[in-house]
C-alpha cells in the first residue's frame, strides 16, 4: 500500500505542527495570565479612561445628540441600559478587547501569516490578510457591544434577567445553524457550482442519502489558503453544500463525492439532544454569571459599586474561558466519534472505499495533516480523529 508521506514530507509536517503544539500548551496559561493582569492591575485605569473618554466625547458631540437618527439611538440606548453611562461601559469593554487584541497580534500574525507562508499553506497577500483581520475585529466589536448592552443592561433592570435573556437565547441557539450559509460570505466569495456531470452526481448521491439541499456552492478560499475543504452549512431549506475551489482542483469527481458523502453523514446525526443540552447549558451559564455578578457587587471587587457593574466584564470572560476549557476535551471526544461515524456512513453510501481512501490521503497531503499528533493534543481538543487513525479504520483495498 502506498505510504501516506515520504520521510521528507513527514519531517516537514512535524516541523510545521511543532510551533502549534507548543503554543497549544502555552496559550491557555498565557490567556489566564492576561486576564489576571487585567483584573488585578488594569481594570481601574481602563475604567477611568473610559469615563473620561465618554465625558469628552459627550461634550464634543453634544450637538449631534439632537440629530433625528442619533437622538433616537441615544434614547434607545438609555432605555436598554436603564440609565446614562452606557457610553463609558462600551468604551471600557472595547479598551479591554483592544488590549487583548494588541497583545496577541504578534502571535496571530506569526501563526496566521508567517508560518503559513513559510510552509506554503497560505495565499494571503499582506493587504488581504489585514482586511480579513479587520473584518474579524469588527465582528468582535459588534459582539462585545451586544454583550455589554444586552447582558449588563438587562441585568441592571430585571431580577431574573438570566431567565429573560437565557430562554430566547436558548431557543435562538436551536435554530442558529440555519444562518450558517451566510456567515462564510463575510470572508469569501461564493458562487453556484456550474451545471454539469459533477453537480448531477452530487444531486444523485444526496437523493440516495435522502438529504435535501438548496444549492451547491464553490467557495473561493484559494485567495487565502491552499487547504482543501468541504462542508454543509445551514439546515432544512437553507442547507447548502459548500466545496472550496482548491478541493475541486485537487480531487477527482469520485473523491469529491466521497468528501460530500462524509458531510452527508453529519446530516443524519441526532443533533437535537446536543442542541437541547447546549440550550440548558447556556441558561445555566447565565445563572452562574448572575451569581458571580452578585458576589462581586457584595464584595466590591475591582472597585464595583453596584450589581452588574461593567468592571466585572473581564471576570465573566475568565468564567467563560474556564467553562469552555474544562468542557472542551469532552465535546472534542464527542466530535471525534461523530467523525468516525460519518466516515462509516460515507463508505456505506458510496460503496467506494478506494476513492474514500484517496480522498483522505490527498486531503492529508495538501493540508499537511500530522498522521500521529501527540496524544495530549488530540485529547485536549482535536475535533477529528488523526488522519492516520482514520485511514487505519478503512477496509483494505486491492
Amino acid at each position: 500500500m502506498e505510504p501516506l508521506f515520504t520521510p521528507e514530507q513527514l519531517a516537514e509536517i512535524k516541523a510545521y505542527h511543532l510551533p502549534h503544539y507548543i503554543w497549544g500548551g502555552l496559550a491557555p496559561l498565557l490567556y489566564l495570565g492576561t486576564l489576571a493582569l487585567i483584573l488585578a492591575v488594569l481594570v481601574r485605569p481602563f475604567y477611568r479612561w473610559a469615563e473620561r473618554s465618554a465625558h469628552w466625547l459627550s461634550e464634543r458631540l453634544a450637538s449631534l445628540r439632537t440629530a433625528p437618527v442619533l437622538r433616537v439611538l441615544v434614547k434607545v440606548m438609555d432605555l436598554l441600559w436603564g440609565e446614562s453611562g452606557w457610553g463609558a461601559a462600551l468604551l471600557f469593554a472595547l479598551f479591554v478587547q483592544l488590549f487583548i487584541t494588541l497583545l496577541y497580534t504578534p502571535t496571530n500574525i506569526y501563526f496566521g501569516y508567517v508560518l503559513e507562508h513559510q510552509y506554503g499553506m497560505s495565499a494571503y497577500t499582506p493587504l488581504r490578510y489585514a482586511v480579513d483581520q479587520l473584518k474579524g475585529i469588527t465582528l468582535g466589536v459588534f459582539a462585545t457591544s451586544a454583550l455589554v448592552v444586552g447582558l449588563y443592561g438587562l441585568a441592571r433592570r430585571m431580577k431574573y434577567w438570566w431567565l429573560v435573556l437565557g430562554v430566547p437565547a436558548a431557543l435562538l441557539l436551536l435554530v442558529a445553524s440555519a444562518l450558517d450559509p451566510y456567515r462564510g460570505r463575510v470572508f469569501f466569495e461564493q458562487k453556484p457550482l456550474e451545471h454539469g456531470l459533477l453537480r448531477e452526481r452530487i444531486t444523485a448521491l444526496m437523493a440516495r442519502a435522502d438529504v435535501s439541499f438548496a444549492d451547491v456552492l464553490v467557495e473561493k478560499t484559494s485567495v487565502a489558503s491552499k487547504r482543501v475543504q468541504a462542508y454543509f452549512a445551514g439546515q432544512g431549506p437553507t442547507r447548502t453544500i459548500v466545496l472550496n475551489d482548491t478541493l475541486l482542483r485537487e480531487l477527482t469527481p469520485e473523491e469529491i463525492l466521497a468528501a460530500v458523502a462524509h458531510e452527508a453523514g453529519h446530516v443524519h446525526e441526532s443533533k437535537w439532544p446536543g442542541r437541547i443540552a447546549s440550550s440548558f447549558a447556556l441558561v445555566a451559564l447565565l445563572f452562574a454569571i448572575d451569581r458571580l455578578l452578585r458576589l462581586a457587587a457584595a464584595r466590591g471587587w475591582f472597585g464595583t459599586t453596584r450589581f452588574a457593574d461593567i468592571r466585572t466584564l473581564p471576570l465573566l470572560w475568565l468564567l467563560i474561558f474556564l467553562v469552555f476549557s474544562l468542557s472542551g476535551p469532552f465535546s472534542a471526544a464527542f466530535s471525534r466519534e461523530r467523525e468516525r461515524e460519518a466516515d462509516r456512513y460515507a463508505l456505506r453510501l458510496t460503496e467506494d472505499p478506494a476513492a474514500f481512501r484517496r480522498m483522505l490521503m490527498k486531503a492529508a497531503r495538501v493540508n499537511k495533516m500530522d498522521p500521529e499528533p501527540p496524544r495530549w493534543v488530540v485529547l485536549k481538543g482535536y475535533s477529528h480523529p488523526p488522519i492516520g487513525e482514520r485511514l487505519a479504520a478503512l477496509p483494505p483495498t486491492p
